[in-house]
């Protein structure tokens, strides 16, 4: 994924003789602002110039939005005149992050707030930090703003493929076209199913028999069963990726979600390959960026999906709420193949996930047949949450819960329990299950490795939801 590229506007007196006496000082801070964020791996774009006057904070501006940053940062290290920000926040990429720096000698804390208030009176949203950047906690709250400012600024402009529609009445996996635009700045592409049918047809043999092969030599165990799974219906779904992934650069999809049930997986096939080695970062071809894939075409669930995928850059966990085990405390989270491999080693080097990964035949739920993409998630600390709608207000559930690790004979015990062919996320949660039953709104469930909490709770304050955080 591209690195995200944010702005920043340093902010001085608007008094010359001021301005030009400590200029050495604020391109100072600029500069080692500029210099951590660098080293964390961020595209800087600094203003050519230290704002001190009212043309220069529309022309700073002007050129960090013709930059193409992602966010802006509002710097301010001694007395500012509070105006400066009001001018440039019309002009400059939002969301902006206002950083005032250690400096006691100059009242660069003083100049913040009135810039802050004055933004505030203006309805301007934005973030504030105060401290020294060199401080690892400070950097990390600059960090968790900007992360989630950068996901959402992501997310305008993007175009959602909902492959199919609603799939078996869930209400909860639709979402209005006119909500997301207005919203989340989100267009909705709608493509029928039997796009994926009749591509299909038309990828070369031989990129099906050389991913047919990668498979054969990678994955841990194939079960045949010469009805439900054998090598011309797993031959099908891999020509079915790459019919998704034509539809994908045809119609210029950001992401997607697939209907399926019924009609793909009763008279064609499962798409659990497919959606699996969309979400992963790789397929049998070579690396790629993951490409959110939500089965049941569930919309809310794409977009909690994506949203995380930009904070994260990583694969990102779709399962439903299956069932919970009081005997462990673990929660086992499972969907028919929708997991990316990804999961199954936490690694973006498929040599490392997929000999830990088997394929099944498809069970009753799915006559026409198919693999389904079997693994057990690696053990670490996860982020969970879900966007849910009530009343056509969104708000989203943000669970901090961990992955166990259990013996394996054990975890495919468990996985028996359920339905072993799927696979499996067993976690622990921080709240009562009559607590978490008791509010959450979704059979789907989304995920990704760490704690990104944080960076949650400000996507929800950017976008003007609710969020609640279950711990």
């Amino acid at each position: 994924m591209r690195a995200p590229k944010v702005g920043i506007l340093t902010f001085s007196d608007g008094r010359r003789h001021v301005h030009e006496e400590l200029l050495p000082l604020t391109r100072g801070f600029q500069e080692a602002l500029a210099q951590r964020l660098r080293e964390a791996g961020w595209e800087v774009v600094c203003g050519r110039e230290i704002v001190w006057t009212t043309d220069l904070a529309k022309s700073e501006a002007r050129y960090l939005a013709a930059e193409g940053v992602e966010a802006t940062i509002f710097n301010f290290a001694i007395w500012s005149f509070p105006h400066f920000p009001a001018i440039a926040a019309q002009f400059a990429p939002g969301p902006f992050l206002l950083f005032s720096n250690i400096n006691p000698r100059y009242p660069g804390l003083v100049g913040m707030l009135a810039s802050a208030g004055a933004l505030d009176q203006v309805g301007v949203f934005h973030a504030r930090v105060s401290g020294d950047i060199r401080d690892a906690q400070v950097f990390s709250r600059v960090l968790q703003f900007l992360r989630a400012a950068v996901a959402v600024h992501r997310l305008k402009g993007e175009t959602y493929g909902l492959i199919g529609g609603r799939s078996m009445g869930m209400y909860t996996a639709q979402a209005p076209l006119d909500q997301w635009r207005r919203q989340f700045g989100i267009d909705i592409e709608h493509i029928d199913q039997f796009e994926i049918v009749r591509r299909s047809e038309h990828v070369p043999a031989d990129r099906v028999e050389a991913a047919f092969a990668w498979l054969e030599r990678n994955v841990g165990k194939i079960h045949y069963d010469g009805d439900k799974l054998t090598p011309e219906l797993l031959k099908r779904q891999i020509r079915s990726y790459h019919a998704v992934r034509e539809i994908i650069d045809e119609w210029r999809l950001d992401f997607c979600g697939i209907k399926g049930q019924p009609e793909l997986t009763n008279h064609f096939c499962t798409m659990d390959i497919a959606e699996a080695f969309l979400n992963d970062p790789y397929d049998w071809e070579g690396p790629h960026d993951p490409i959110i894939c939500a089965t049941e075409a569930d919309m809310d669930g794409a977009l909690t999906m994506e949203i995380f995928k930009h904070l994260a850059g990583t694969p990102v966990l779709f399962a439903d709420v299956r069932h919970y085990d009081a005997a462990d405390d673990v929660w086992d989270l499972c969907n028919s193949g929708q997991h990316a491999t990804y999961f199954a080693g936490k690694s973006f080097d498929p040599q490392v996930n997929l000999p830990k990964v088997q394929l099944f035949p498809a069970i009753l739920y799915f006559p026409a047949g198919g693999a389904s993409v079997a693994h057990i998630a690696a053990p670490g600390e996860v982020t969970l949450a879900r966007l849910s709608r009530r009343q056509g207000r969104y708000w989203m559930a943000i669970l901090p819960a961990e992955f166990v690790e259990f013996p394996e004979e054990v975890a495919w015990k468990k996985a028996e329990a359920t339905t072993k062919e799927w696979p499996h996320a067993f976690a622990r949660f921080r709240v009562t299950p009559e607590e978490f039953l008791a509010e959450y709104d979704s059979n789907h469930i989304h995920g990704v490795y760490g704690n990104w909490v944080q960076e949650l709770l400000w996507v929800c304050k950017i976008l003007g939801i609710e969020a609640r955080v279950f711990a």
